[in-house]
């Protein structure tokens, strides 16, 4: 399952693809509804917590990640991967060694961290509930 599209949730799934997340990373779960919006917490074995954000209808908006390890950001970021990937990349093909960043009207990721800290976030601002604000993802 975890090798085919089906298994990636994606930015921008539904709550089923919530569930495919913390059958992929074999993820302890729990879910606290707030202010029109639903958080998903997945605790990875690792340490690492992903936090997966849907609207009232189901919709997951946006993903936070903090931990030792990063975690599979194709699995938590669908299509939204290959735009990240994408728009890191130096003149001749080269990877950044900056911290990686998207910054689109469709979709915004901001990770970074060193080894044993790593932190993140992607959202889809035209996704996102009315009121919504980057202060909301805590």
């Amino acid at each position: 399952m975890a090798a085919g599209p089906a298994a990636h949730a994606a930015l921008g799934g539904d709550t089923a693809s919530i569930e495919a997340d913390r059958a992929y990373f074999a993820a302890r779960s729990s879910t606290t509804a707030m202010g029109g919006r639903t958080v998903h917490l997945l605790t990875l074995a690792n340490g690492t917590v992903v936090r997966e954000f849907a609207r009232a209808d189901g919709m997951v908006f946006a993903v936070t990640w903090r931990g030792p390890a990063r975690p599979d950001l194709r699995q938590l970021l669908g299509p939204g991967f290959d735009v990240l990937q994408a728009d890191n990349v130096l003149a001749g093909g080269r990877r950044t060694h900056r911290p990686l960043s998207v910054r689109r009207a469709d979709l915004a990721v901001s990770s970074g961290g060193h080894s044993g800290a790593f932190w993140g976030l992607a959202y889809r601002p035209t996704l996102a509930p009315p009121g919504f604000s980057l202060r909301n993802l805590s």
